[in-house]
């Protein structure tokens, strides 16, 4: 009976040793998918403004006819979209492209500077996290901001080009997907990389 005894110590141990690493690493599972899921996912709705006056002496032009058309578009397709906050450029295009949509949902329009892609980020991330972000940009801070949060980088968009709309799904890891489609009447293709703001 001594035997007996001395002989269950050893695979009690063992048994009780890996009852506790299996415990350890299941409290890891745990914390590591509540750490994760817990984030929730946010989405971003990004445009370059709409058609603008072409003046090479005012860096700061309106929106053409063609332009105020296309904003109100917007309007059509995002006023129930579940949109919680709305950014744009210090321009008075990008401002003026997202204006009607704005006044329609009640929001105020954020500005930001077109050069600060990443306080852009930063400043969704602290404060519309799983939230939907609606944002005008340019034919180059567009695909700067995809790139930044964690989406493909696209090229510059041709000058010619108002009518790319990108839907951005940023996940809870971090990564993201892009959708990329178009809207309002059809743009000319392609046609130079145009002025950007720098």
């Amino acid at each position: 009976m001594a035997e007996q005894i001395a002989e269950s110590k050893p695979g009690f141990k063992t048994a009780l040793v890996f009852s506790m690493l299996f415990a350890i690493l299941a409290a890891i599972l745990v914390f590591a998918y509540y750490a994760t899921f817990r984030r929730p996912v946010t989405t971003l709705i990004l445009i370059r403004h709409a058609e603008k006056i072409i003046d090479p002496n005012n860096p700061d032009v309106d929106l053409n006819a063609d332009g105020q058309a296309r904003a109100q578009e917007l309007v059509h397709m995002f006023a129930d979209a579940g949109i919680n906050a709305i950014y744009a450029t210090q321009y008075k295009r990008t401002q003026e492209t997202v204006k009607p949509l704005a006044d329609r949902l009640g929001l105020p329009i954020n500005q930001v500077n077109a050069k600060n892609t990443g306080d852009l980020l930063a400043q969704i991330r602290a404060q519309h996290s799983g939230q939907t972000i609606f944002i005008a940009g340019h034919n180059n801070t567009v695909p700067e901001i995809i790139a930044a949060a964690g989406g493909p980088q696209f090229p510059i968009i041709p000058e010619s080009e108002y009518d790319n709309l990108f839907i951005v799904t940023i996940y809870r890891t971090g990564k993201a997907k892009v959708v990329k489609m178009k809207y309002g009447k059809p743009s000319e293709p392609g046609i130079g990389n145009g002025t950007m703001v720098r």
